[in-house]
C-alpha cells in the first residue's frame, strides 16, 4: 500500500522549468515520484523519476525515464549490498554513496535532509547523476542545520555552497537562484 505523505511543486529560477514531486510511504520505506520539465543547454527535457528509499532514508534504487534534448533517457541506479549499478553495470566509483542526487531536481536532497539532526551537521556521499550522458560520480555533501528552517549546504567536488530554506516535510522550499516551491 502506498500512502502520500507530502507533495510539492517547484519552479526553476535559472531557466524555463518546473518539477512536481510526491513523497509516499511504500513497503516499509518511502518513495519519491516526480516529473521534471525544463529547458537547458541541451534543449527541452521531460523526465520522470522514482526513488525508492529505505526506512532509514537511504536510497535503494532510482529510475529516470523520458527525453532530454531530443534523446531518450532510460536509467536505473541500484544499490545492493553497497554496490551501485547503472543499468546493470557496476559503478565502483560510487562506493560509500548513501543517496542519489539528480542534478536536474531539488527532490533528491530530501533523503539527507530527513536524516539531518534537529541540531547539528550531516555529511554524506551521493551518487550524482547529470545529463546529458549520463554522467555519474560521487558528490560529498554536508548539511548543517541553522536557525529555524535554514540549512547550510555544501558540495565538496564542485565547491558549491548555499543556504537552503526547508519546509516542515523536509522538501526544499527555496534553493537560491535555482528552485522555489510554489506557494
Amino acid at each position: 500500500m502506498t500512502e502520500t505523505i507530502a507533495t510539492t511543486r517547484w519552479r526553476a529560477l535559472d531557466r524555463d522549468g518546473e518539477d512536481k514531486c510526491r513523497l509516499a510511504h511504500h513497503n516499509g520505506g518511502y518513495m519519491l515520484v516526480g516529473h521534471a520539465r525544463f529547458r537547458d543547454g541541451a534543449g527541452w527535457a521531460a523526465l520522470d523519476y522514482v526513488v525508492r528509499i529505505d526506512g532509514d532514508w537511504q536510497t535503494c534504487s532510482a529510475d529516470v525515464t523520458g527525453t532530454h534534448g531530443g534523446a531518450e533517457v532510460a536509467l536505473k541506479l541500484e544499490r545492493e549490498e553497497g554496490v551501485w549499478r547503472l543499468n546493470g553495470e557496476a559503478q565502483p566509483q560510487l562506493a560509500g554513496c548513501a543517496d542519489v542526487d539528480f542534478a536536474f531536481t531539488p527532490a533528491t536532497n530530501l533523503m539527507p535532509l530527513r536524516r539531518l539532526p534537529d541540531v547539528g551537521r550531516l555529511t554524506t556521499r551521493a551518487a550524482w547523476l547529470r545529463l546529458p550522458g549520463p554522467q555519474v560520480s560521487p558528490l560529498d555533501q554536508s548539511y548543517t542545520r541553522e536557525r529555524g528552517n535554514l540549512v547550510s549546504y555544501r558540495a565538496e567536488q564542485t565547491d558549491f555552497s548555499t543556504q537552503l530554506v526547508v519546509d516542515p516535510t523536509g522538501f526544499i522550499a527555496t534553493y537560491p537562484g535555482l528552485w522555489e516551491a510554489d506557494a
